[in-house]
């Protein structure tokens, strides 16, 4: 049982008054002086081990990890979250990398994006990919994986409200800016540095595959990325869910990091973007020149006068004659411009007035006679134009509306002919529906007869005669 301190103090003490003799108070015995050096020893040992054998607290980390929890926000789904434009801290690319570190990757599911489907006529399809090709290329170099990264995250945005609905319109937003673009490569002068013919070709190709059905699932819906030796602000305000190579890519926090907010319809055109005309022909100019005939046209070419007008009573659904002068590359502008902004909409066309028809619903005739359509449904994020590929050659079968087979009509079937000669006496006695019966004669009438056997003889009872 350990001694209370007073007492240990108390024994000492007494101990000293019985060693010490008088006239020598100031003589300490030799023993006596072990001991207390004994117990210094240890008040001084017994901090000292403590203090080096306890584990140290990063408070640096510490202080990261809290501002960085101070500074996610959850976004509600009814207030849009704000597009922060690119703003670095001044840090060294060590102390970047160390801060990056210190902030812990999301532990919340990070499922895969949906399949991306372009559409839209030959050139607007062929300026996406040269838009996304660019982003892909410059942001992540001639790396297949990063660039597969990069392409995802582009495509995120086009689908989420926050951004627009265009890849070139993604890509070079803000890039008239010479800080705050999205895509630092659009306005630092990156451009002026032009790839090598093979590896533009497969940043293209890398493009090509994503815009068609191809996901880059680590990245999951991933809006923001960069890399580990720069440090944005608004980094901390989101979450990180994963690392590529020197890449890291991070979503929003709250419903906006969600599957179901990346539901917004592509456009289905692209902007020219004049930054891409040395590696682009279909980028090159300003997009001002007057269109003439045989040229693509854009939504906003149409004046209010061409866009057809609804189905009486469905706002929303279209039965259209199309001018075929306009060109088959014109039919899905002109489906977007009638359209609008509705979330639902059904585009339906033909190039023959007299088989256009005047209500709903259709019949396989003229499902099967149509030559265009464009269906809009941004509930389930989907919006579609198809070309009757039989008149319209397109660049891609997905592009090809499905061939619908015609119902073939039924004819009656006529009764089967009867030969008079060949057909047989009509039956003696039988009365047809509507014809009175006629009262047959007592002469007609075959007599009755039955016989009733005469009984057994025999002692038992008889038995019964049976029933005539």
């Amino acid at each position: 049982m350990p001694v209370p301190l007073p007492d240990l103090l108390r024994r000492l003490d007494a101990l000293w008054q019985r060693h010490v003799p008088p006239g020598s108070e100031h003589h300490v015995p030799s023993h006596l002086a072990a001991v207390l050096a004994l117990v210094g020893m240890l008040a001084i040992a017994v901090p000292t081990t403590l203090v080096a054998t306890t584990p140290r607290i990063d408070s640096s980390a510490v202080a990261a990890a809290d501002t960085a929890a101070d500074r996610k926000p959850v976004i509600p789904e009814t207030r849009l979250p704000p597009v922060e434009p690119v703003a670095l801290a001044e840090v060294t690319p060590d102390d970047a990398r160390s801060i990056n570190a210190s902030v812990p990757f999301s532990t919340a599911p990070n499922p895969a994006a949906a399949a991306f489907r372009i559409f839209g006529d030959a050139a607007d399809q062929a300026r996406a990919v040269d838009c996304l090709a660019s982003a892909v290329y410059y942001e992540a170099g001639d790396d297949p994986v990063g660039q597969r990264a990069v392409a995802q995250v582009v495509l995120n945005r086009v689908r989420h409200p926050a951004f627009p609905n265009s890849v070139c319109g993604v890509v070079f937003q803000g890039a008239e800016r010479s800080t705050g673009c999205q895509f630092t490569f659009t306005c630092d002068g990156a451009l002026a540095r032009a790839p090598s013919p093979a590896a533009w070709e497969r940043a293209r190709g890398i493009a090509r595959a994503a815009l068609h059905g191809e996901v880059y699932s680590p990245v999951g819906h991933a809006t923001h990325y960069h890399t580990d030796w720069v440090v944005p602000y608004w980094s901390s305000s989101l979450e990180k869910i994963t690392e590529v190579n020197t890449h890291l890519f991070f979503r929003w926090t709250g419903w906006w990091g969600t599957p179901g907010a990346f539901r917004r319809g592509y456009a289905g055109s692209e902007p020219m973007e004049p930054r891409l005309a040395r590696l682009s022909a279909l980028h090159a100019g300003d997009g001002t020149e007057e269109i003439a005939e045989g040229d693509v046209l854009a939504p906003e070419d149409f004046p209010d006068a061409a866009v057809p007008r609804p189905l009486a009573g469905d706002s929303n659904s279209f039965l259209v004659t199309l001018d075929p002068a306009i060109g088959a590359d014109s039919f899905a502008a002109l489906a977007i411009r009638t359209c609008g902004a509705r979330p639902y909409c059904k585009f339906m066309a033909w190039t023959d007035r007299a088989s256009t028809p005047s209500r709903l619903p259709l019949s396989s005739q003229q499902v099967a006679s149509m030559a265009f359509s464009y269906l809009r449904d941004e509930r389930q994020g989907f919006a579609k134009a198809l070309w009757n590929c039989n008149r319209f050659e397109r660049p891609s079968p997905l592009q090809c509306m499905r061939a619908q087979p015609l119902a073939a009509s039924t004819p009656e079937p006529s009764p089967p002919a009867i030969d008079s000669a060949a057909a047989p006496a009509p039956l003696a006695g039988v009365r047809r529906r509507g014809e009175p019966q006629p009262a047959p004669s007592p002469a007609a009438r075959p007599p009755v007869r039955f016989t009733v056997p005469a009984p057994a003889a025999s002692s038992s009872p008889a038995a019964p005669a049976p029933a005539p």
